[in-house]
């Protein structure tokens, strides 16, 4: 897996507008809150299953709702597409979550 020159990077960050490059790590980090623990730890089940089945894990941290994540690989000293694509569905991951608790009537 390649590194992402900068021009693809600032591209795909361009799309990931949550998203902010990290130049002292090489890594892309993004923030996330929820309504409340069980909704962060929810999220985060789901992106864990995600990495395991894409062999692609993040660093992130937790605390209560709040869920800290940053991406990048190693192996290649920066961020690739599997970053991207890790970002992408953890978004899309966030967004069910939110529908979700609003149609519950909790956000």
């Amino acid at each position: 897996m390649q590194k992402l020159d900068s021009e693809a990077l600032d591209a795909e960050l361009e799309t990931l507008a949550t998203w902010c490059f990290d130049p002292a790590r090489g890594a892309i980090r993004r923030e996330y809150k929820f309504a409340d623990f069980g909704q962060a730890f929810g999220f985060m089940t789901r992106i864990a299953l995600y990495a395991e089945r894409h062999d692609h894990h993040p660093e992130w941290f937790n605390v209560y709702n709040r869920v800290d994540m940053t991406l990048t690989t190693h192996d290649a000293g920066g961020v690739t597409r599997r970053d991207v694509d890790l970002a992408r569905f953890a978004d899309q991951v966030f967004e069910g979550s939110r529908l979700d608790a609003r149609s519950r009537g909790s956000a």
